[in-house]
């Protein structure tokens, strides 16, 4: 484990706090996607960040966001850099950040434990979760917690995220899907 200074573990709560562009309820540290900040001379860091995935159009909005906080808070250069290993997983939204999902109107990833691998099934556009295998939790309705939701899209208004709907109250929602 990495011990922080105290002017770094400052830092990290600053850069900690931008809210992420797509999901404004949830902050890039509850996200999990900040990593690291590094003081490189008095005056100068290092972030590092770890998109969700891939090519993820939202980086560039959050390195700008990052350091715009960052030279508020007096620090004359920033460096985004963007760090592809270890790659980001689901398991790393913290449960705070779980929370704000839910109360958002987002069914957060499902848990799973650390050495389960993330299960990928091919298969029809609408699924029902009630028909998943029995090892897989459902996805509940965020809005009234019912099992009972089914696959519209296996994307959604972004690519992280999947579109159902609940059969019980017949709300459609966002799914942020597990990696």
């Amino acid at each position: 484990m990495v011990t922080l200074t105290a002017l770094e573990a400052e830092l990290l709560a600053v850069a900690g706090s931008v809210l992420d562009p797509e999901l404004p309820v949830i902050t890039l540290q509850e996200l999990g996607v900040l990593r690291a900040v590094h003081v490189r001379d008095t005056d100068a860091v290092e972030v590092e960040l770890t998109p969700t995935y891939t090519g993820c159009p939202a980086v560039e909005a959050m390195s700008l966001d990052i350091e715009r906080v960052l030279h508020e808070h007096g620090v004359r250069e920033v460096t985004v850099r963007t760090v592809l290993t270890p790659a980001w997983s689901t398991d790393d939204i913290s449960a705070e950040g779980r929370r704000k999902l839910r109360e958002f109107g987002i069914a957060p990833p499902r848990a799973r434990s650390a050495s389960e691998p993330v299960s990928l099934a091919l298969g029809p556009t609408r699924t029902n979760t009630v028909a998943a295998t029995p090892a897989e939790e459902p996805v509940l309705c965020p809005n009234c917690g019912s099992a009972d939701t089914e696959l519209l899209s296996r994307f959604s208004s972004t690519a992280c995220k999947a579109l159902r709907r609940c059969l019980a109250c017949r709300e459609p929602f966002d799914h942020f899907k597990e990696l």
